[in-house]
């Protein structure tokens, strides 16, 4: 029997959960509804949010981007993944949320700090600055829910209490069967494309990121990753720069994870695929409109790989987020720890792998 212990999320871990990344989607909720009130026309947001100059109300500023929708669907996902997944697949969901909004609302807590962004309605940047960093905070209670809400699970290691002592022949897996693994880690054939398409992803964006970090001065490469009023788009966006660099690091974490084959890769590297996806066919949805994809064979070479790299990117994000909903791993613990039992009754059916009757047959058979 195996001695191998499962680490699950405990109920109230689960609830605890359930409960931040609702708070999470809330918020972005709330700041998108916000927009779509100072918006002249319904549609402006939707435009703007694929890039497009579009102006709101006098006196005010855009809250949010493409990325806050993802947020609140990702929070919700989560949340039902807290409550309803294998404990791997719910932990590896919850500190995927967890990652994904650290990482893009960090910079806010000292862009929307800024001088320069005063000129606007009063108290506008304050609570978005404190949006912000209440969603650090709830990404940080994320982390320490998985962190701290583990206990041992048992299912691989119940004993067989259950089974009439009397019985002969009790039967249960065989010690030499190799098992598929922790519950819910992805397999070999997905973990392998997860690996190929993530990664090749987030080096293809990461080498764009380098190629504008030395062409461009520091000065200038930094105000698109630190923050400045010429990169300012809407209030919880991430510089572009900074964005960027983010969503590399989540796709290349997201395969590292998905060659390993961790238990936590498949919610992972969902979310960085989901990710990679928006950004790109966002560009792709902007180089439309503006003409970009008509003229493409006049286009300079750096245009049209530009263009081509978000196609990658945008096939490859797809690509990841089907390969990593692929089932995982099955739960084996039930399997391996049922006890069959023949003998109980004089007509029991001997199953698989039991050893055959004595010779002498016992007492009462």
């Amino acid at each position: 029997m195996s001695t191998r212990r499962n680490s699950g999320l405990s109920g109230g871990a689960r609830g605890i959960g359930a409960l931040a990344c609702s708070l999470l989607a809330l918020l972005s909720v709330g700041w998108i509804i916000r927009d779509l009130g100072i918006a002249q026309h319904p549609a402006d947001l939707w435009w703007t949010w694929l890039g497009q100059a579009r102006r709101p109300a006098e006196f005010t500023a855009w809250a949010t981007s493409a990325l806050d929708p993802l947020l609140a669907l990702g929070a919700l996902a989560a949340a039902v993944a807290a409550l309803r997944a294998a404990s791997s697949v719910a932990s590896g969901a919850l500190l995927a949320l967890a990652a994904a909004t650290a990482l893009m609302r960090l910079p806010l807590l000292w862009v929307l700090g800024a001088g320069w962004l005063q000129g606007l309605e009063s108290g506008l940047t304050g609570r978005a600055r404190l949006t912000a960093g209440a969603q650090i905070a709830l990404a940080v209670v994320l982390i320490a829910v998985v962190a701290a809400g583990r206990r041992p699970d048992g299912s691989a290691d119940r004993d067989l209490r259950g089974v009439t002592q009397t019985a002969y022949g009790v039967v249960h897996r065989l010690p030499y069967e190799e098992s598929g693994g922790v519950p819910g880690r992805p397999r070999r054939g997905p973990a392998v494309t997860l690996g190929v398409l993530l990664g090749g992803a987030g080096l293809a964006i990461a080498a764009w990121e380098v190629h504008w970090w030395l062409r461009l001065d520091w000065g200038t490469y930094r105000k698109g990753l630190l923050g400045d009023a010429s990169v300012f788009r809407a209030l919880l966006q991430p510089p572009v720069h900074w964005h960027v660099a983010a969503l590399a690091l989540l796709a290349l974490t997201g395969a590292a994870a998905a060659l390993r084959r961790a238990s936590w890769a498949r919610p992972a590297a969902m979310a960085a695929g989901a990710l990679l996806f928006a950004q790109a066919a966002a560009a792709l949805a902007f180089a439309n409109a503006s003409g970009q994809l008509d003229r493409f064979p006049v286009l300079p070479g750096e245009a049209q790989l530009e263009l081509g790299t978000a196609l990658w990117v945008a096939a490859a994000g797809l690509a990841a987020v089907v390969a990593a909903a692929w089932p995982g791993v099955p739960d084996e613990s039930r399997d391996a720890a049922t006890a069959v039992a023949y003998g109980a009754s004089p007509g029991a059916e001997r199953p698989p792998h039991a050893p055959p009757p004595p010779s002498t047959l016992p007492p009462g058979w």
